[in-house]
This record gives structure tokens, sequence and C-alpha cells, in this order.
């Protein structure tokens, strides 16, 4: 096991902020060759259904232009297959999907829906796609995962950010816990495991020292912080803060 830890910075806010006035900018592509330069070792975005951030146009210019892996966040959708299978990303996550929620909430229901998604992702993974499941910290959910055949499992932060946010520490600190058992656990299995959704300058250092975690998806607080500091800037010290972790 590689002790190469992976930053992938999530750019769907940029394309929020520049959809709420309805105008061409500021243009996510131009923030994922910022974050490539600040030392991102990979760009995500998520297509959603309803098109709400990030844009079909957007995925187009993201595979012409990066030089970084784009990993493709997206609903186990036939319209989404579809999408994946005529670009061909680095990378396909597969994330549950609401129009009514404000961003993804919790993990996707693997076990419950393991046929499913064992047809849907099959496609995927012969079209050269490195897939990857959005899951909650639990082992039913990496064993099916396992079974279905991803190659990936991004295990979800975002109860362990919350409880650190709220002050529940005890909450957090149990939440970390769960997440060290199934890291190591998905690992066991062979599965690559990465991590995200929540993270902050506060909570990313515990989870970028679990060992068996090659790769980190954040997103939302690197644009926030942007506003402040600068998309470089920022980057560069989530990249800090996750070396030092690791090291």
């Amino acid at each position: 096991m590689t002790d190469t830890l992976r930053l992938g910075v999530n750019i769907d806010h940029v394309a929020t902020v520049r959809n709420a006035r309805g105008s061409a900018y500021p243009d996510p592509l131009r923030a994922a060759k910022l974050a490539e330069e600040a030392g991102a070792d990979g760009i995500t975005a998520h297509l959603r259904e309803d098109r709400r951030h990030i844009s079909d146009g957007d995925i187009e210019a993201l595979m012409e232009a990066l030089t970084v892996p784009l990993n493709f966040e997206m609903a186990a959708t036939t319209e989404m297959q579809a999408i994946a299978l005529r670009h061909k990303p680095h990378a396909v996550c597969i994330v549950p999907e609401k129009r009514e929620e404000r961003t993804t909430e919790g993990g996707l229901e693997v076990a419950r829906e393991e046929n499913k998604l064992a047809h849907f992702i099959a496609p995927l993974a012969e079209a050269g796609c490195r897939v990857s499941i959005f899951i909650a910290a639990d082992a039913r959910q990496i064993e099916a995962a396992h079974r279905i055949g991803a190659a990936v499992v991004e295990l979800h932060t975002g109860a362990y950010c919350d409880a650190h946010a709220e002050g529940r520490f005890d909450e957090r600190d149990a939440e970390l816990e769960r997440l060290c058992e199934m890291s190591t656990f998905a690992h066991s299995l062979g599965l690559e495991v990465h991590a995200g959704h929540g993270l902050t300058y506060d909570t990313v250092q515990p989870i970028a020292a679990f060992p068996e975690v090659r790769e980190l998806n954040i997103g939302h607080f690197i644009i926030g912080e942007a506003i402040f500091r600068g998309l470089t800037p920022a980057i560069q010290e989530m990249r800090r803060l996750m070396d030092e972790a690791r090291s």
C-alpha cells in the first residue's frame, strides 16, 4: 500500500455562484486549472439531473482541457450512464441524489440495490472508468460494493464533520472510530478507499492520517475559503494539512 494521499478538488460550487446570476463567470474550468496548478491530484464534478450547478458544457470542457484525472460524480440513472460512457472520464463515483436536497445526503444504499447497481456499473468498468461508490462507513454497504465489482469506495465523512462543528465531541469521536475501522475493513477486501463530504481545515487531519485512505475529495469548504484566501492558497493549505497528517 502506497502512502501517497491524493487530493481531489470539487468545483461544483464555482458553478453554483455562476448560475446564481445566469452569467458565464466564474468559470469552473478556470477553477479546475488553478486547482491543478495549486497541487490538486484530480478534479471532481457532480453533474446533477437538474443541472443546478455543473452543466453538460462544463463536463465537455473539463474532459478536453484537464491534465489531471476527472472524477465524474453522478446518480445511477440511464441518462448519466450514457454521458459517462460518451466521455469515459478516469473515474465515475455513483452517489445518491434527490432533487430536493441541497447537497448529497448520506451514502448510497448498495445492499438494497445490489443487483441493479451491479448491472449499472458493469458497462462503465468495461469502458475503462474506475468505478467508485459513495457510501456510509458501514460493513454491510462495503461488502455489497465489493460484491458488485466496484474498484473504490468513498466513505461519507459528513456525520463526523457535523458532529465536530456542533460540538458533539463524543459522537464525533465515535464516528471517527467507525470511519477508521471501515477504512481498514474495505482495504482488507481489496477496495481502494477514498473519503469526503464536509471536510474542513479543522477536520481533515484525523481522516488524512488513516493509512488505508488513498484520496480525499473536498469542495464546498475550499471554494468557500477561496473567497477570503484565494483559490490557490486555500488548496495549498489543505494540501499542507493532509501531508502533515500523513507524515
